[in-house]
C-alpha cells in the first residue's frame, strides 16, 4: 500500500468550484496519465497533474512501476483485512481495471476527504490521488469524484514533441536515437537505442538533466565532476579514464570518461559524463552510456546531442 499514499502529502486544499465536468480528455502534460477533469481544472505547470487557477484546487499524476498496480490488486483481492488503511475497491475507468480508495484524514487542523486510485498502464501503473476539505463535500462529493475518476485514461507513449517543448532547454539534435522519455517531467530526459525497458542496459542511452547544486568558483568544478562522477548508478569495477575542462557550446563545462561494467547486463561499457556550466551554481549534466565495442560509433551521437542543446 506504500505506492498509494506518497504523493497525498503534496495535495493542497480543494476550494469549492461546480462539480462539473470539461468536455474533453486532457492528459497532464509530460505524462500517460489523463482524465476529464472537473470544471475550473486545467493542466498544472508546477507538476504533473491539474489545478484551478489559484492553485488551491490540485490533482496528481504520477507513473508508478508496473508492480504497484499488482501489489494493490493483490490486497483487494485477498480476504485478509489490511490494517494500513481502507481495502481498495474495484472501479472501472477508460483504461480498464483500477482499484479505488476513499478515506477520512486530517490535513493539519482540517477534515478532508481523500481520493487514491491506481490502473495498469502494461509497462507501468498510472497513479490519480485527489484531496476534498470537508466545507466543500456537497460540491465534490464521493460520487462526483468517482465519476471522475473512471475516466481516468493511458496512453502508450508521450508524443516527442510535448516531451521537448517542457524541457527548460532545447534540443534540437536527436541522433537518430530511437526512444524518447521523460524522467522528470519539464527536467530530465532519457534518449535510448532500446524499443523496450528491458532493453535500455543493453543499449546506447544518453539522461540529459539540469543541476542546481555545481560549484561556482572555477577551481573547485573538477572535483565535483569527478565525485559526481562516481554516483552514475548502475555501474560496477568502474574507474575514470579521464576528467578535463574543455568549453562546450562556448560556455565553461568538464568531461569525464569512465570504463565499468553493467551492473545488469555484466556486460563492458563506456560512459561519458558532460557537465555544462552556466550561471550561479547552476550546470546541465549529461550521461550517455554504450557498450564498449560500439563506444566508437555512438560517441559522436552524444557530441551531437550536447552540442545541439540550446536555451529556450
Amino acid at each position: 500500500m506504500r505506492y498509494l499514499s506518497q504523493l497525498i502529502a503534496a495535495l493542497c486544499v480543494v476550494t469549492s468550484v461546480a462539480a462539473a465536468f470539461a468536455d474533453d480528455l486532457i492528459y497532464a502534460p509530460g505524462t500517460r496519465i489523463g482524465l476529464v477533469p472537473l470544471i475550473g481544472l486545467s493542466p498544472a505547470k508546477t507538476f504533473p497533474g491539474f489545478e484551478t487557477d489559484d492553485h488551491r484546487v490540485r490533482v496528481v499524476v504520477a507513473e508508478l512501476p508496473p508492480a504497484a498496480f499488482r501489489d494493490v490488486e493483490a490486497v483487494a483481492k485477498s480476504d485478509t483485512a489490511t490494517v494500513q488503511g481502507p481495502k481498495p475497491q474495484g472501479i472501472e475507468t477508460a483504461s480498464g481495471q483500477g482499484y479505488f480508495i476513499v478515506e477520512t484524514a486530517k490535513n493539519g487542523n482540517d477534515n478532508v476527504r481523500r481520493y487514491s486510485m491506481v490502473v495498469s498502464g502494461d509497462t507501468f501503473s498510472g497513479y490519480v490521488a485527489a484531496q476534498v476539505p470537508e466545507n466543500v463535500e456537497k460540491i465534490y462529493s464521493d460520487e462526483a469524484m468517482r465519476k471522475m475518476f473512471t475516466t481516468v485514461a493511458l496512453r502508450k507513449e508521450v508524443p516527442v514533441e510535448e516531451q521537448l517543448s517542457l524541457l527548460p532547454f532545447k534540443l534540437t539534435e536527436l541522433s537518430s536515437f530511437k526512444t524518447v522519455r521523460t524522467l522528470a517531467p519539464g527536467a530530465a530526459i532519457l534518449l535510448s537505442d532500446a524499443e523496450t525497458d528491458k532493453e535500455i542496459d543493453s543499449k546506447a542511452f544518453l539522461i540529459i538533466n539540469p543541476v542546481g547544486s555545481a560549484p561556482e568558483r572555477p577551481d573547485d568544478r573538477g572535483r565535483f565532476a569527478r565525485d559526481i562522477a562516481t554516483t552514475i548508478p548502475n555501474l560496477r569495477e568502474a574507474h575514470i579514464t579521464m576528467s578535463e575542462p574543455i568549453r562546450i557550446n562556448g560556455s565553461p563545462g568538464f568531461e569525464t570518461r569512465i570504463d565499468a561494467t553493467n551492473a545488469q547486463t555484466k556486460t563492458p561499457v563506456s560512459v561519458v559524463q558532460w557537465l555544462v556550466f552556466g550561471s550561479g551554481n547552476t550546470a546541465m549534466r549529461l550521461i550517455g552510456s554504450t557498450p564498449r565495442e560500439e563506444w566508437s560509433a555512438t560517441f559522436p551521437r552524444f557530441r551531437a546531442v550536447r552540442d545541439g542543446i540550446r536555451p529556450r
